[in-house]
Order: structure tokens, then C-alpha cells, then sequence
């Protein structure tokens, strides 16, 4: 791990958009920014874990005013290298308790960081630090996957999500603690490589104790971006919590 930058340092962030490119594609972003134009309306818009600009910089072509937190500084010069990049606003920190000035319309945390955050108090703290960042009515917006216990028999800890010749991608859980940890070995040349970062997952009826523990109600629940149905079958969710 990189003291500095948390697990997205250099080495990371210099490939981070090449190995996520299916994130990036329009059918992806698109719906995402529709629902979170949105919601900002005509007012500002706060990003934990901004990254490298992957919803922000079109969420600011739509003319949303942006801010962004982000523990690394590697991905952050990434996004400030881009087209619009200087048009959003960011502050290095750790979004579970980082202030920035003024009031949000609507918080958003995408692509399931909210399991960066490895402890339940970590994830509570977030919470409570969105609801102060935003105004009356504001709402804080989470993408995050369902954990995938259902895919773990008994005695098996690990559940593999990419299989090639050349790189393995697996998580790791721990039922008992909730921990969990996503591993990636890829072979180049005949040289090995290893990555593993941490995560805590979290379940949807935790998130909403932790919503209404911070001020919040949960407005909306779908089963993606799309807006689809949220059933016992979805592998991820798209919530909306309000601020009382």
C-alpha cells in the first residue's frame, strides 16, 4: 500500500482507466449521470472518491458544479489532466470525515467505495458527514453490490469474478467479520504480479440504519442505474437517501 495515496497510488492510477474501461463506456456513465443531473438540479453536486473523473467530468459537461474528495493524489492529478478537469473542484482526504466548504443538492459514491471504508464505524461517519454536507431535502446516492454469499458453499471463502490464461481476479470473505478483499494476480512475460485491497461489505438494511442514524430516509432503491426493480436477485443497488 502507498502511505500517501492509500491503495490507488501511482501504480495503480496509471492504468486505473485502461483495467476499468468497462466502466467508462456510455451505457454505463450515461444513466448515472442522468439520474444524478437530476437530482443536483440547479445546485452543487459532492463526489466521495472522486477518482479519476469517471462521473464527475461528464456530470460537469452537463453543468453540474462539482466537488470531489479523494484520499489519492495519483488519481486526482489524473482527472485534473483531463479535458475539464480544471473545472472541478477536489480536496485530498479521507471522504469519511473530510469537510469542504458549502452545501450539496445531492453526495453520490459509485462503483461500491462505499466498502473502502473497512470498519462499520468508518461507513457510519460517512454517513453523518454527507447529511452535514448537504441541504434540507438533499440526497445522497450509493452504488454498491449486494455481497455474493449466496455463491459461497460450504468451507469456500473465495468467489473468482475473472479467469483468463493470463490474470485471476477473486474475493475473498470472511462471514464473520464482514470483511472481505479483492485479489488480482496477472502473469506478464512469465513474471507474476499480486494486488489485494480490502473492503468491508455491507448489506442494504444496514445502509439505511446507517442513513436514518445521520438524518436521512430512504427515498429510492433500484437494482441498477437503469432504474430497474430491486429484487432478491439483484447483484448490486442504486439507493437514494434523503435528508429530513
Amino acid at each position: 500500500m502507498d502511505d500517501t495515496d492509500g491503495y490507488f497510488g501511482e501504480s495503480i492510477a496509471a492504468r486505473y482507466d485502461e483495467s476499468s474501461a468497462g466502466m467508462f463506456s456510455a451505457d454505463v456513465v450515461t444513466p448515472a449521470i442522468d439520474l444524478l443531473a437530476e437530482l443536483a438540479g440547479d445546485g452543487r453536486a459532492l463526489e466521495l472518491g472522486i477518482g479519476t473523473g469517471r462521473i464527475a467530468l461528464p456530470l460537469a459537461g452537463r453543468g453540474v458544479e462539482v466537488h470531489g474528495i479523494d484520499l489519492s493524489r495519483a488519481m486526482v492529478e489524473r482527472l485534473r489532466a483531463k479535458p475539464g478537469g480544471d473545472a472541478v473542484a477536489t480536496t485530498i482526504g479521507d471522504f469519511a470525515t473530510t469537510k469542504v466548504d458549502g452545501t450539496f443538492t445531492v453526495a453520490y459514491l459509485v462503483f461500491n467505495t462505499i466498502m473502502n471504508l473497512t470498519s462499520q464505524d468508518e461507513q457510519v461517519a460517512c454517513f453523518r458527514n454527507v447529511a452535514e454536507h448537504l441541504e434540507p431535502g438533499g440526497t445522497f446516492v450509493v452504488e454498491v453490490m449486494v455481497p455474493q454469499l449466496r455463491k459461497l458453499p460450504p468451507g469456500q471463502n473465495a468467489v473468482p469474478f475473472h479467469t483468463s490464461a493470463t490474470k485471476w481476479s477473486f474475493d475473498l470473505y470472511d462471514v464473520a467479520t464482514q470483511a472481505m478483499s479483492s485479489n488480482y494476480v496477472e502473469v506478464v512475460d512469465g513474471r507474476g504480479s499480486y494486488w489485494t485491497i480490502p473492503f468491508r461489505y455491507v448489506w442494504p438494511a444496514e445502509l439505511d440504519l446507517m442513513a436514518r442514524l445521520a438524518g436521512m430516509r430512504l427515498r429510492e432503491r433500484w437494482g441498477g442505474w437503469g432504474r430497474e426493480p430491486f429484487t432478491g436477485e439483484s447483484e448490486q443497488h442504486v439507493s437514494v437517501w434523503e435528508k429530513v
